[in-house]
């Protein structure tokens, strides 16, 4: 796999604000986080940068809003289980750019936490525009990914910053990367992927990738079904991708 650079090659962060993309696309239900894992899995991280004296900018996305502002798809409401997590306050920004995102990272301090507003709020998001992560890029002096599950979308907040500002692999990032690397390039055989997710149109790539390389392919979670329909069996009305 091609080197990439970790915290460890970042330098010192004190007094430095760093862009942290994160996956905070958390299950909700009545405005509460009804399962915290997707949160807990990058307090480590937070906190490392946090601790170094980093002013840590949380980028990440919520649901599906289509480039525009949908109060029901805010990541206000992340904020409370967050913070008790971390076990420090997080600031809110009610946007990702602009003055509301400007005027949150200037109130930051050392070791401050803030959350940046729904990053698909935009449309250059999706679009991986350059000058909206130029925007973005405005509020950090380095950028570090954090989202191994959002890395595969060459978006705005993942792709487009790391060709911005000095990018580096967050702690559980690197993790993912190293067993990647370990199952794939030189693995102890036989070796056996699981995959799963909603949508198999988003993974198409990396599944032709994999099956090249493993001795069998597990299919699982809501794509099972587009496999399962193309095969002709009765999918009923889970969830499918059935063109």
């Amino acid at each position: 796999m091609t080197a990439f650079r970790t915290l460890d090659d970042a330098g010192p962060l004190q007094g430095k604000r760093v862009l942290l993309r994160v996956d905070l696309n958390v299950p909700m239900e009545g405005g509460r986080v009804t399962d915290a894992t997707r949160i807990e899995r990058i307090v480590p991280t937070i906190n490392e940068i946090a601790g170094k004296g980093g002013r840590v900018v949380l980028l990440a996305h919520f649901g599906r809003p289509k480039g525009k502002p949908v109060a029901a798809e805010s990541l206000k409401p992340v904020v409370e289980t967050l913070s008790r997590k971390l076990g420090r306050p997080v600031a809110f920004a009610e946007d990702c750019v602009g003055s509301a995102a400007a005027d949150a990272v200037a109130r930051l301090q050392d070791g401050d936490v803030a959350l940046l507003e729904n990053t698909r709020f935009h449309a250059g998001e999706e679009q991986n525009d350059r000058a909206f992560a130029e925007q973005l890029a405005t509020n950090g002096d380095l950028y570090v990914n954090e989202a191994f599950s959002a890395a595969h979308r060459a978006h705005g907040s993942t792709e487009g910053l790391a060709r911005v500002l000095p990018a580096y692999a967050g702690r559980e990032l690197q993790a993912e990367l190293e067993a990647l690397t370990k199952g794939l390039e030189a693995p102890q055989r036989p070796v056996i992927a699981l995959v799963g997710g909603a949508k198999v149109s988003s993974k198409i790539d990396l599944l032709e990738n994999l099956v090249a390389k493993v001795d069998m392919l597990v299919i699982g979670g809501g794509m099972a079904n587009t496999f399962l329909h193309a095969q002709g069996k009765a999918v009923g009305k889970s969830l499918c991708e059935k063109d």
